[in-house]
């Protein structure tokens, strides 16, 4: 009981964080989310818990996924792609991982996640707010 209770406070908050969430903040956040859905994969892989593993690899690339639809390459079209491709890489990876039963591949896909999201959260405060302000203007168009 008190686990399940546990889960439907953490998605009520990360529901309410991302209701009043940046664009920059939602991406820092799936990035938090893939590198504790890597964890607890690894560690299901240590326990030979394999339904958990493949729940939580399946959410990891789920996360992977959502941040490949978040790339906009009219920023930059090689940066992009490259971009693209690594996490297409990732992905590749996870599977491996999920088949072999092998923890390497996931410490590898946090290897190179690590470097990605520490350059994220270190973007200056301003060119957060200038790019989410092109951000919103251009969903304000769409919409």
């Amino acid at each position: 009981m008190y686990g399940r209770n546990l889960k439907a406070y953490r998605k009520t908050n990360l529901e309410a964080e991302l209701s009043v969430a940046s664009p920059h903040r939602v991406v820092q956040m799936m990035y938090e989310g893939l590198l504790e859905r890597l964890a607890q994969a690894k560690g299901a892989i240590l326990r030979k818990d394999y339904e958990y593993k493949s729940d939580r690899i399946s959410k990891a690339v789920g996360i992977i996924n959502g941040l490949q639809m978040s790339i906009d390459p009219s920023y930059d079209k090689e940066m992009g792609e490259r971009l693209i491709a690594l996490y297409d890489y990732m992905k590749d990876r996870l599977n491996v991982a999920s088949v072999e039963l092998d923890t390497a591949p996931i410490d590898e896909v946090v290897n190179l996640l690590l470097p990605i999201k520490q350059a994220w959260d270190n973007i200056p405060e301003s060119e957060r707010e200038r790019v989410n302000a092109i951000i919103t203007e251009k969903q304000s168009r769409s919409n």
